[in-house]
């Protein structure tokens, strides 16, 4: 290594602290990952799944493979299945849920294909205390409802989430496949890192995860839900995990995330060039979501300050990946300038080989745990190392594109805002039957027998003052099947 550095060694110090810096904190959170454990299951739980638990499935193109997804959510016992879709797909998602389970499956409709109002449209018509948001090809472990539950135990966890690995679209998985799956493998770490350093993570994934119903139902949340704007104009569809999670900061709410085989889904991506579609959807969110939660909500440096410093991480991310690149070719041009001249005193092909050489042992390094599960996945290390410069690009191009913000990667999902517009015209339409809902457990007005604010009538339990004292609304807990063994308290926030 001296040798490589000997004519101009001070250049290299800077990159090397640099190296240094970012794989020391590599094996702080592989320390992380390693030392966090999932919270168990509790012997008498105060949450059961075929009393507390609905899940909300928003969805506009639904196929075969929602029949397997479907039959992996009712081996959890759900109370209900609330499918929410456009109106003209009523009957063909009606025809799937009768052959899965008509009685527990209930399809509902919203004038136009947009997942936030779908989403909150899901939300009015729940009336238990826990919503599980879930993509329509999120397939479930058996275990992974009382999993989620377990988190719930803790009074001020509100919203929960999983782990995740691909499901391969076909008999073996695609390249593209493939480099989900090496992503889902680091993301895995990472929160599970966060969430064992401080308790935070950056977004709770929608592909499944699970929410207080009284947090979902305040008006202001709804409201802020379908109204979300990028710099005040861009109305935004997608990104929906991202809000959610940041209200969870905002709002005084803890999160947990279960990373373990009794809560890890399996998922699918996209099998082709399509998944760079998806990675750029998610990438302009994270930029929005992440530069919000730093710079305008702030919420996050004092409550998750390891949740903070990654998200400043990954601004910088692109510029410091793409140095290296930049350095090579400095040094390939000095290559070819005479030594006496002031040129570089190794060949261009020794420069390259060290490079591919030092990239490849690092790239490899960080993919190990996804590797030691699929060993023969080895063979795309060269193209997840040219992805990772592909994607510094991208996170470039994302940041100066932030003003878009349609889907990119599915048909039939039209203009937000005149989505959003319709449902506010409708729902001031008296008797209008695609807002009419269930009657709202939380209403001090329900006869519902078993709403835990049935004989109370308590304020909008959300501000956006986050320092307000926290209150707490006592009910009858512990043993949910008959014996009153404890008192569980839902945590609200003093006026």
């Amino acid at each position: 290594m001296l040798y490589l550095t000997s004519d101009s060694f001070p250049i290299f110090v800077p990159f090397g602290v640099i190296g240094f810096y970012r794989y020391l904190w590599f094996l702080i959170r592989m320390a992380a990952a390693w030392t966090y454990r999932p919270i168990p299951l509790p012997e008498n739980p105060t949450y059961i799944a075929s009393e507390d638990v609905t899940i909300i499935v928003p969805t506009i193109d639904a196929g075969e493979e929602f029949k397997e997804a479907a039959n992996s959510w009712l081996v959890g016992k759900p109370k209900e299945i609330l499918i929410i879709t456009e109106e003209k797909m009523l009957g063909p998602l009606q025809d799937l849920a009768n052959q899965v389970d008509p009685e527990r499956i209930r399809v509902l409709t919203v004038p136009f294909a947009n997942k936030r109002l779908q989403m909150s449209h899901g939300i009015k018509n729940c009336t238990t205390d826990i919503i599980v948001f879930a993509d329509d090809d999120a397939i479930w472990p058996p275990t992974l409802l009382p999993s989620v539950l377990a988190c719930f135990e803790d009074q001020k966890v509100g919203g929960v989430g999983t782990s995740q690995r691909v499901q391969p679209c076909g008999d073996r998985m695609t390249v593209w496949e493939v480099l989900a799956a090496f992503r889902l493998t680091i993301r895995n770490i990472e929160i599970s890192c966060s969430t064992h350093i401080d308790g935070g993570i950056p977004c709770l994934s929608g592909r499944t995860a699970a929410y207080r119903t009284v947090i979902l139902k305040d008006p202001e949340f709804l409201h802020g839900f379908t109204h979300d704007y990028w710099l005040g104009k861009y109305q935004l569809n997608s990104g929906d995990d991202k809000f959610l999670t940041r209200w969870m900061v905002s709002h005084g709410w803890s999160t947990y995330v279960q990373c373990c085989k009794e809560a890890e889904l399996l998922s699918t991506m996209k099998p082709n060039w399509r998944f760079l579609k998806q990675v750029l959807r998610w990438t302009r969110n994270t930029w929005r979501s992440d530069m919000r939660s730093l710079f305008m909500e702030r919420y996050i440096w004092t409550a998750h300050p390891y949740v903070a410093y990654t998200m400043v991480d990954k601004l910088f991310n692109p510029f410091t990946l793409l140095v290296g690149p930049c350095l090579v070719s400095y040094l390939i041009y000095k290559s070819t300038i005479p030594i006496d001249q002031g040129g570089y005193h190794l060949p261009w092909w020794n420069i390259i080989l060290s490079y591919m050489v030092w990239l490849s042992a690092t790239r490899t390094a960080k993919l190990l745990p996804h590797l030691w599960h699929r060993p023969q996945d080895i063979i795309y290390v060269p193209a997840f190392i040219l992805f990772g410069y592909y994607f510094a690009v991208m996170k470039l191009y994302a940041l100066c594109t932030l003003h878009e913000t349609g889907w990119g990667t599915r048909a039939g999902i039209g203009d937000a805002s005149a989505a959003t517009a319709a449902m506010d015209n409708n729902e001031k339409v008296v008797g209008n039957p695609v807002y009419q809902q269930r009657t709202d457990p939380y209403n001090s007005n329900s006869q519902i027998p078993f709403s835990p604010f049935r004989d109370q009538t308590p304020p909008s339990p959300y501000q956006d003052n986050p320092s307000q004292t926290p209150i707490y609304a006592v009910r009858t807990s512990g043993n949910r099947r008959g014996e009153e063994e404890g008192m569980e308290m839902q945590v609200g926030y003093a006026q």
